[in-house]
Formats: structure tokens, C-alpha cells, sequence
């Protein structure tokens, strides 16, 4: 659309039909918004964008809502995304501070939370792929003469913890030395390869004449490996599935999509695919899929904002993983967009720390 008019006076229909949930008609566009021309002019508009597929009647006598073509138009031409409130930075940001001494579960189940809250719509976070999932760091921690706790942090904030009762005593100067041995085998490693590499720890006692604490190091290794296990592949986790029903009390196309909508999301499957479809705007930092661009059948109603998260907060490392939002076609987009890159942001933050 070249007539900047016509996108100002689709851009202010967006943006009362959002607000109001309710069809716009020229006279209520005249007095809202100083678009500085005539009723009769706005009409005319509103006959052009409707021409074009942008807008429609949903009713004789009705005014004008937008269609998908015209929520993709509006939100390919935002010039900006709306500010974070005060209250809703702080929000964030305590999920930041907070978040220092949880594991990954706690971290992305407030961050869901976080997400369902700020924007009211369904909100989902993938877990992160444990094919690209790296070791950060292993501890070992002595509990009595046999007895030691094994702790695996890994670089997406993913805490495992096991308690390892040794065949043999592990006096304090082995579990020190041990610790360094695991921490140079493993540190900066995939999961998957660092259980590989962890072989050859036992055997070097062994071939330097210790059997004795071969024995015990192929207890700790072996509990090790066992942590190093693949756990939570291919899984999300979701907030806000009672904002979808309030949406539907306000919007009657939604509300007769909401039982698709509903059994759609409570497939992990079908959310798992959506989001790893999905590529981010690199002006933007964040995917819009509106109404049939969703390519789901019960979804046709929805938009799907998503954003990845992870890797590194400089973006020299690749993503782990993504969060967005589901919602129905009539959002409040700017808003929706930036809390999504927002929690993203500082979701990679947390995981970096």
C-alpha cells in the first residue's frame, strides 16, 4: 500500500477494533483520530482498503473489522513496537533476579507464567534441544568416607543431582583431583559426546597402577553418564489457556473456533512443530504468523508470535530454543510483540548467568 492515508486509517481500525471489540465505522474514526480529512473521505478509504481485502463487513449496517490481510499489512508496517510499561519491566526483570538459584523446570515455568500474564493469551516455552545442550560445569561434593553428590549444571541452567555411595572409600584428595579430570573431559562438550569421553577417565587409574580408585572413579563416571542422559527432548510447557475462553467472551468468530484452538494446544506435537517452523524477522527479533499463515486447520482463528531464546545474549552463539504466544487473530500486536522479545531477552540473560 503506497497511499499512506489509506494504511493511517487501517492502522486506527486495527487499533479500535482491538481496543473495543467492536466493527468500526467512519464517524467513530472521525472522532478518535485527527487523520485530518473528511467523514466523506474516510469512507471512501474504507471502501478502497475493503476493495483490496483489508477490511470487511461482518454485517449489513455494521462497521469495518480487519481481515488477516489486513493484520499482516499493519503489522509488516509498524514503525515501532509499543514500550514496556514500568510495572511490566520490573516483572521481568524480578524474573532475572530471581531466577539465580532455580533449575531449568522453575526458570521456564515462571517464564511461562511471565509470558501468559504480560500479554493475556496462551503463552509456551520450548525446552531447549539437548543436541545442542553443553556442559558448564560438574561438582563434586564428599557426604562421609564413601559418599559423595554429583552435580551436573549444564549451559541452559539445567541442574542434575545424584548421590553416589562409592565401593570403596573416596578420601578428600581423590574427589578433588577427580573433580578437575571431569570438569577438563567434559566442560564445553554436547551432552551426547561428553558421556563418550567419560570412558577413558576410569581407565587411566587403571593404567597407572590405582585399581582401587579405578573402582570408585567408574562408580562416580558411571553416575555421571547416567545424569548426562537425554531428558526433556522435544517437550514445551504452557500458561494461560483461561485467557483464550475470556478472548471468546468478546469476540463470537473466535468463540466458535475455541474448542479446535483448545485441542490444538494441548497437542505438544502440533506446538512443537509451530514453533520450530518458524523463522525470526531479523528487524524485529520475532515471527507473526496471522490466521491462515499458522498452517493449522483448527488455528485459522489464532496468531502465533514467537521469538528464540538462548545461545547468547550478543547473538554469536545459536538459539536453544523459542516462547511466543497464541492468541486470536484480534490483539493487540505491538504490545504482544514486545513482550515477547522482551522475555526472550531476558530468558537468554538467566541462562547465561
Amino acid at each position: 500500500m503506497a497511499d499512506d492515508r489509506r494504511l493511517a486509517v487501517l492502522r486506527a481500525i486495527v487499533e479500535d477494533y482491538v481496543a473495543t471489540h467492536e466493527p468500526v465505522g467512519s464517524k467513530a474514526l472521525v472522532d478518535r483520530h485527527a487523520l485530518g480529512v473528511s467523514p466523506a473521505t474516510i469512507r471512501n478509504d474504507m471502501a478502497a482498503l475493503e476493495d483490496e481485502g483489508l477490511i470487511a463487513q461482518p454485517h449489513t449496517s455494521a462497521g469495518r473489522v480487519p481481515t488477516d490481510k489486513g493484520y499482516r499489512v499493519f503489522v509488516d508496517r509498524l514503525s515501532g513496537v509499543k514500550p514496556l510499561s514500568p510495572a511490566e519491566r520490573r516483572a521481568i526483570e524480578r524474573l532475572l533476579v530471581d531466577s539465580a538459584s532455580l533449575d531449568l523446570d522453575e526458570i521456564l515455568e515462571r517464564t511461562v507464567r511471565l509470558l501468559a500474564q504480560l500479554t493475556q493469551q496462551v503463552a509456551v516455552v520450548q525446552y531447549p534441544s539437548l543436541s545442542q545442550t553443553q556442559v558448564r560445569h560438574v561438582e563434586l561434593v564428599p557426604l562421609g568416607p564413601r559418599r559423595v553428590v554429583l552435580v551436573l549444571i549444564t549451559d541452559t541452567g539445567r541442574v542434575e543431582q545424584r548421590v553416589v555411595d562409592g565401593p570403596v572409600e573416596l578420601p578428600e584428595s581423590l574427589v578433588t583431583e577427580l573433580r578437575g579430570r571431569l570438569n577438563a573431559t567434559v566442560v564445553g562438550r554436547r551432552l551426547a559426546d561428553a558421556a563418550l569421553a567419560l570412558d577413558v577417565v576410569a581407565t587411566t587409574y587403571t593404567a597407572a597402577g590405582r585399581s582401587g580408585d579405578a573402582e570408585a572413579v567408574r562408580t562416580v563416571v558411571a553416575a555421571l553418564q547416567q545424569a548426562l542422559g537425554p531428558v526433556r527432548e522435544q517437550r514445551v510447557v504452557m500458561a494461560g489457556a483461561a485467557n483464550l475462553a475470556r478472548a471468546g467472551l468478546h469476540d463470537t468468530t473466535f468463540a466458535a473456533s475455541l474448542g479446535q484452538v483448545l485441542e490444538a494446544i494441548e497437542e505438544q506435537v502440533v506446538m512443537l512443530r509451530l514453533l520450530t517452523e518458524v523463522v525470526d524477522d531479523p528487524s524485529s527479533g520475532v515471527s507473526v504468523r496471522i490466521g491462515r499463515e499458522v498452517l493449522h486447520e483448527g488455528l485459522t482463528e489464532t496468531s502465533l508470535v514467537t521469538s528464540a531464546y538462548g545461545g547468547s545474549a550478543a547473538g554469536d552463539a545459536a538459539p536453544l530454543a523459542r516462547l511466543g504466544i497464541l492468541g486470536p487473530t484480534r490483539m493487540d500486536y505491538p504490545m504482544t510483540i514486545s513482550s515477547v522479545r522482551a522475555v526472550a531477552r531476558y530468558l537468554t540473560k538467566v541462562l547465561a548467568t
